[in-house]
């Protein structure tokens, strides 16, 4: 109802015939013009007729004209009830609520006759407004002061009571509301009030409550259990009956208490959290199963498994109805007894088990089935064949096809269907004695993704290790041709000048001798083979000198973002290697973003605790610093990216990448003891994360300090004898012409067993062994033991391609030698021999 206000005479019964008042004064007025214009006519016509007079009676006359123009109009109204007021006041007179309306001094302007009914009065003189019916109870005055409040601050506002009866009458329930009509601010205002009778609603309501509760209270004592549980699993509630079978308190199963998964152990939960969505149908399971007691024993049980789902398909809240299978009845029923003991081996079996009948449909699951197929009960009579993916319905359907003749289908590997490329092995057997309807083959599925996944890592651990061992192996005879190659181009460099004609060409040789020398340590390096200076480093000390030359690497097009971790832990590894890591990553992502980008660079620890959140890395359970290099690149596409780190293997065109970039990153985290993880999605980026194991220092270990390099000598001529093993005859020829020509005097042999035979003549002469660590019949360090238990003083000097770790394992601990890498130039191998014999000339 629209707004009403407190002074509309149609809604004051003292002015009901306002109408007929209006009527009479209308009259009066048009007459009182008439007599005016007459009398003003008359006058007019006598000649001492008082001007004052004549005015008068004309000014009642314009009145009177005006009047009944304005009233034709409607501009102007006497009282005449309009038929929309009427129209209100009917549709108040007959509302199923009290309606009162009462001025700002309490008195009541108008009200229906329900409101009389209500407050019992029996006239107008018993009409009380709101804020005087309660006085004698607290409550209910208490209730509507607030509302008196409400209406005083312009505010509209509704309270229910409970008033008392008199005596011998019962107890009413009524709603009191208030709003003020018109006016603005705060203060005394009109108000209209209503009362509305509750009492019957709130005895259907009490009553319904009552019989809710003895519902309750029946079944929670019922002779079987009840439980009822959202999709989710978290149980809503259960009855006292189950409760007490399981051992539990009530006061545990409320908000936040037990689930399905917590009471149904191992794969069995599936049958009851796992159901197919069918929109807008209940379904309903009967299922034998183990519910775990609280104090870890199992009680058998079948339920009968009721979920209904909505026009989507949403799932509502699962009501389950449990029989205990647990009684001690069941020794007097062996049959039943089977039946619990073949429910609980059915159902916990950790391989998922089907019946299926001739058509190729599924009769019969247990709980693990369910759960490997994401969902499934006996009555979707679903095929078999839906359950895998579409490549694999051919060898399943014809792994089906010969149970179904009564012969072993055998073993078939199988991709399932869905999301992922998770995979099973199924074993499909005939029965012989079942329900050929129903029961005419056996499918028992072993889900293989985990398995399958260690099998693909481990054969890609082997197929890199062996390409490295083939890397290592090149590399180490590529070493033995550059050392050739680079010693002999020495020896023409040192008899020529730079003005000969093959001064040039010479040097041209020299200069691509030690590139190919570049690319055999890039191999050496994804072998695991190179030689490493491990040192103890801080990350961000490393990554804070290195950002200037990245800038540079990667030009004006692609954004540089390097966020360091706080406080981050030392790691062991070699300065050289580590950058040369960084740098190749960087490169890589430079050129996976030819139109430009963003490179970020993020360095954290990763303490042993989060080992876990990097399961694809298989990190071992220690604390970690993590290397993360990010680019918002091209991506590598999914069959590609087992391959990336293979040697020469690229995606870049012909002569702009050799292929060793990411392989020598893997080979240098890998010797150094990390883990190396890269994730990619072709047009979004590529991320690379590199694992370096934290260094923990030994307490009582003292710091190590850096090794000084030795001065070279200035003067290469030297003096004495020294014995040159080498199995290889360029490498042997010119090592013995470059050291012969310094001034030593050189013996030679070709393999470990010839140098015992010289040191065996010559020994006393012997200053120094200078030899090769792989060679046939006898290698280095066998000869090094050999020398040292004849000749414990003398001096060693080994030259490998070789890390030095990679042959120092096999020396007696503490064993003192010389080191000189392959390849290796004139000037090196003679300052390496000058500086071992410690002699100035």
């Amino acid at each position: 109802m629209a707004e009403t206000r407190p002074d509309d005479p149609t809604l004051d019964p003292a002015l009901a015939g306002a109408g007929s008042g209006g009527s009479i004064r209308l009259v009066l007025v048009v007459a009182l013009a008439l007599v005016g214009a007459v009398v003003s006519l008359l006058l007019l016509g006598r000649d001492r007729a008082d001007p004052w007079i004549i005015g008068l009676l004309t000014v009642l006359a314009v009145i009177g004209v005006f009047a009944l123009f304005a009233f034709a109009s409607g501009l102007l109204r006497f009282g005449m009830p309009d038929a929309r007021d009427e129209l209100a006041r009917r549709v108040v007179d007959g509302a199923a609520e009290g309606v009162a309306i009462v001025d700002p001094l309490g008195r009541i302007l108008y009200s229906n006759p329900r409101y009389r009914d209500i407050t019992g009065a029996d006239g107008v003189e018993d009409l009380r407004p709101v804020e005087r019916l309660f006085t004698s109870d607290p409550d209910a005055s208490e209730a509507v002061y607030r509302l008196a409040q409400g209406v005083r601050e312009g505010k509209s506002l509704v309270e229910e009571v409970r008033v008392p009866g008199a005596a011998g009458e019962p107890v009413r329930w009524l709603k009191l509301g208030a709003r003020p009509t018109g006016g603005a601010g705060r203060g005394a205002r009109s108000a209209i009030w209503t009362v509305a009778d509750l009492t019957r609603e709130r005895e259907r309501q009490e009553n319904a409550f009552l019989e809710l509760q003895h519902a309750i209270d029946y079944l929670d004592h019922a002779p079987a259990g009840f439980f009822s549980a959202a999709p989710g699993g978290a149980i809503h509630y259960i009855n006292a009956t189950l409760v007490d079978w399981l051992g539990y308190d009530l006061a545990e199963f409320g908000p936040g208490g037990l689930t399905v998964a917590e009471l149904v152990p191992g794969p069995a939960a599936a049958l009851l959290t796992g159901l197919i969505p069918t929109p807008g149908s209940v379904r309903t399971e009967v299922i034998d199963l183990d519910l775990r007691r609280k104090n870890g024993q199992t009680l058998p049980v079948r339920l009968w498994h009721r979920v209904a789902f909505a026009s989507d398909g949403t799932a509502g809240a699962s009501r389950t109805l449990v029989v205990n299978r647990s009684r001690e009845d069941n020794a007097a029923d062996p049959l039943r007894a089977a039946e619990v003991r073949f429910a609980r081996f059915f159902h916990n079996s950790p391989v998922a088990i089907a019946t299926i009948d001739r058509e190729g449909r599924v009769a019969q699951a247990n709980a693990m089935f369910a759960r490997l197929f994401g969902g499934f009960e006996a009555g979707d009579r679903r095929s078999i064949a839906e359950l895998v993916a579409g490549p694999s319905r051919t060898a399943l359907a014809g792994a089906v096809a010969t149970a179904l003749e009564g012969k072993p289908g055998g073993a078939v590997d199988i991709a399932l269907a869905g999301e992922g490329t998770r995979s099973a092995r199924f074993y499909v057997a005939p029965v012989e004695d079942g329900d050929a309807a129903s029961e005419a083959a056996i499918v028992y599925a072993v889900e293989t993704t985990e398995q399958r996944a260690l099998e693909a890592q481990f054969a890609q651990s082997q197929k890199m290790q062996a390409v490295g061992q083939l890397a290592g192996g090149v590399a180490h005879d590529f070493n033995n041709v550059l050392t050739a190659i680079i010693g002999y181009s020495d020896l023409l460099l040192a008899n020529s000048r730079p003005t000969d004609p093959s001064f040039q060409d010479v040097m041209q040789i020299k200069q691509n001798a030690n590139r190919a020398a570049g690319l055999v340590r890039q191999l050496l390096a994804f072998s695991r083979q190179q030689t490493l200076r491990p040192q103890v480093l801080n990350l961000g000390d490393v990554m804070s000198d290195l950002t200037m030359l990245l800038r540079r690497l990667i030009g004006e097009t692609v954004k540089l973002e390097v966020k360091e971790g706080r406080e981050l832990w030392p790691v062991k590894a070699d300065l050289n290697q580590f950058e040369q890591v960084i740098v190749n990553l960087a490169v890589n992502a430079r050129d996976a973003m030819p139109d430009g980008g963003t490179l970020s660079i993020r360095t954290a620890n990763v303490p042993a605790a989060e080992s876990a959140r990097y399961a694809g890395a298989e990190l071992q359970a220690t604390d970690h610093v993590l290397v993360e290099v990010e680019d918002s690149g091209t991506g590598i596409p999914p069959a590609i990216l087992d391959k990336i780190f293979e040697p020469f293997f690229s995606t870049k065109e012909v002569g702009k990448g050799t292929g060793l970039g990411l392989s020598t990153v893997y080979g240098i985290v890998k010797q150094t003891g990390g883990t190396l993880q890269v994730e990619s999605e072709v047009g979004k980026g590529t991320l690379f994360r590199v694992f370096l194991p934290r260094h923990i220092p030994e307490p009582d270990a003292p710091t190590a300090k850096a090794p000084e390099a030795p001065a070279k000598a200035a003067d290469l001529t030297g003096r004495g004898t020294l014995l040159l093993v080498e199995d290889e005859e360029a490498v042997r020829a010119f090592a013995a012409r470059a050291l012969a020509s310094r001034g030593y005097n050189v013996l030679e042999a070709a393999s470990g067993v010839e140098a015992m035979e010289v040191m065996a003549e010559r020994g006393a002469d012997v200053e120094l062994v200078l030899s090769d660590v792989v060679m046939p019949e006898m290698d280095g360090p066998s000869l090094l033991k050999e020398l040292r238990a004849a000749h414990p003083d003398i001096k060693v000097i080994f030259m490998s391609g070789y890390a030095e770790e990679a042959f120092a394992r096999n020396l007696p601990e503490g064993a003192d030698f010389g080191f000189l890498p392959k390849p290796f130039t004139l000037k090196q191998l003679i300052e390496t021999v000058k500086t071992t014999l410690g002699r100035d000339g």
